[in-house]
């Protein structure tokens, strides 16, 4: 499962975790912090799913969205592709893989709408290809496959019919590429570097 922690008051966000039985949290913000939803700071939140009987763990390091890595970024822009190929990230895909043996876990980020996510458009993207089923957890408790949720992606960009030159699978790597455009982190110093040596 994936979810976005948003806005919610705990006690909503752990009802939404009870509802489809997850047992385990992986938490992979980069920074498992928040000025405006404290209640979801690394300590609080452990604290409180311990209180629930679940499982915490930090993944962030692994499987965040800001890496320290800079061979990873492109002008400054963190590139899915080549952060997917690094040793920490493939290290944090194989712990959710062994976790997902014992525990029914949810990999957890801030943004509410999974496609706003890199839990969706590089994590859950990775592991449903190594053959892993993963859902999306919605605020209002309803589920969406991850199938649906490509699917609406596509739709987004106008890809969702057939084309006469493409197939399903390069339409929606072609979406995929344009949601990374516009999620992708940009590190701002990287970026400013590289502007400074144009």
């Amino acid at each position: 499962m994936t979810i976005g922690h948003s806005t919610h008051k705990l006690s909503e966000f752990l009802t939404l975790l009870r509802q489809s039985g997850v047992t385990a949290v992986a938490d992979v913000r980069s920074v498992p912090a928040s000025r405006y939803t404290s209640q979801f700071n690394q300590h609080s939140l452990d604290m409180a799913l311990r209180e629930e009987g679940m499982k915490y763990v930090f993944l962030g390091e692994e499987l965040g969205a800001r890496t320290k890595d800079s061979t990873c970024y492109v002008n400054g822009r963190v590139q899915y592709s080549r952060l997917a190929q690094t040793r920490g990230f493939m290290r944090g895909i194989e712990r959710l893989e062994k976790g997902v043996q014992t525990e029914k876990i949810a990999i957890m980020c801030s943004e509410g709408d999974p496609l706003g996510c890199h839990r969706t458009v590089l994590i859950a993207r990775v592991l449903v290809e190594r053959g892993v089923v993963v859902n999306h957890i919605h605020a209002d408790g309803r589920v969406e496959t991850h199938a649906s949720a490509m699917k609406r992606l596509m739709d987004k960009f106008g890809l969702g019919e057939d084309e006469l030159f493409r197939t399903p699978d390069e339409r929606l790597e072609d979406a995929l590429n344009r949601q990374e455009d516009e999620i992708a982190y940009v590190n701002e110093v990287l970026q400013a570097d590289r502007m400074a040596d144009v």
